[in-house]
């Protein structure tokens, strides 16, 4: 989509954390209205593990973005990977506070030992530019409980309107070298571009989700054991690329005889659909507390190809399937929807090669839903028990 001069915004864009303190909720300014200046060297409450990097210290950057080791006051984005410098970027560009009142702040919080959120609140472009405002914010998660330095990222987009400063070539916020948001470790290697990037296109980043249709802003990205989080482990599962219409989009490499773990919301079940690429030879489901009675286990077709214990492989048989359906999660266990990690799966595959493939969540409604004909058949087969589910692509329970 090409959106020239319009501006694109959701009108149901994902709130921001608030409720941390200070003069506007979000915590204490982290430096002076400015342009191009940083924050002075803050501590993190606990340390993470950057690429390799352990990191205790960082910068908060007025131009959308935070680092570790030096400050950043670079206003134009330069294309991840570019240089030494570990750089957590939810939308680089060139911001500038100075215009007041209107021109917005940057604040930090720490409101446990677990938790660092860094807020753009409002802020204008460059040059003391007002008309068009973002806002948006990042959240550093300590996730040493599933190893240390282990920690979780996350970009939320309240509103946002403009992608680019006078001085980055543009007009009216718009245009020359538009923003980029997502990480860069700092080591030429690693690195992760969110959808958008350098292109006008990175507005609709309020609108869409890697973690749900129904929270629009919300991005989610796992560092584990030092690198990204790369579906070698139930602690280490591929999160989705993006959540849309056709449910939770992966696009990953696969080898023979490697499981891979991906991680999508919490459901009552999930169709699994392998777009290209090798079919599915085995999958592992995890074990649910209070709910051990297994997983029915459907072909594409509805035909019931058997349960699957948690925690046990469920063989699909030398040519395997391009696809299947879950059944059975029971919604009385509780799970957290907004639990990255309540449903991790483990795939395997008949051959090595790339894998294009969705995950579309089977939900139910409280309020009494008529289920589609394949659900009411199951229904009356007994296999849903008293689940009145149906499909709802990109949804959670």
């Amino acid at each position: 989509m090409v959106l020239g001069l319009v501006v694109f915004q959701s009108a149901y864009a994902v709130p921001l954390r608030n409720g941390l303190g200070g003069p506007a909720g979000y915590g204490e300014l982290s430096q002076i209205p400015n342009d191009d200046q940083s924050s002075n060297q803050l501590n993190l409450p606990f340390s993470v593990n950057f690429f390799g990097g352990s990191y205790s210290h960082f910068f908060v950057n007025n131009n959308g973005n935070i680092s570790f080791g030096n400050a950043l006051g670079t206003f134009t984005p330069q294309p991840f990977p570019n240089s030494s410098l570990p750089v957590i970027a939810p939308f680089w560009a060139d911001v500038d506070t100075r215009n007041q009142p209107g021109g917005g702040a940057v604040y930090v919080a720490a409101p446990n030992q677990d938790t660092v959120v860094v807020t753009w609140n409002n802020v204008g472009y460059y040059s003391g530019h007002n008309d068009k405002l973002n806002d948006f914010q990042m959240t550093l998660v300590n996730r040493a409980d599933t190893g240390a330095g282990n920690f979780d990222i996350e970009f939320r987009y309240n509103r946002l309107e403009w992608t680019t400063g006078d001085a980055s070539g543009g007009s009216g916020g718009i245009g020359g070298t538009p923003a980029q948001a997502g990480y860069d470790a700092g080591n030429q290697t690693n690195f992760f571009v969110l959808p958008g990037s350098f292109s006008n296109d990175i507005l609709n980043l309020a609108n869409t989700s890697n973690v749900s249709q129904e929270a629009p802003g919300l991005w989610t990205m796992a560092i584990r054991n030092g690198t990204t989080s790369d579906g070698s482990s139930p602690d280490a599962p591929l999160l989705p690329d993006i959540v849309n219409d056709d449910g939770f989009q992966f696009n990953f490499d696969v080898q023979l005889g490697t499981p891979v773990f991906i991680d999508p919301e919490v459901a009552v079940g999930y169709e699994y659909r392998v777009n290209s690429g090798p079919n599915i030879l085995r999958a592992l489901f995890p074990v649910i507390a209070g709910d051990t009675d297994g997983y029915q286990i459907y072909g594409l077709d509805d035909i019931l190809l058997g349960t699957a214990m948690p925690g046990q492989w469920f063989e699909f048989g030398a040519n395997g399937v391009n696809g299947f359906k879950l059944l059975g999660i029971d919604a009385g266990a509780g799970l957290d929807p907004a639990n990255t990690q309540a449903f991790v799966t483990g795939l395997e595959f008949t051959g090595a090669g790339r894998v294009s493939m969705t995950q579309d969540p089977i939900v139910t409604d409280t309020g009494g839903t008529v289920p589609e004909p394949t659900s009411m058949m199951l229904l009356a087969a007994g296999a849903l028990a008293s689940l009145a589910g149906r499909r709802r692509r990109g949804a959670r329970a």
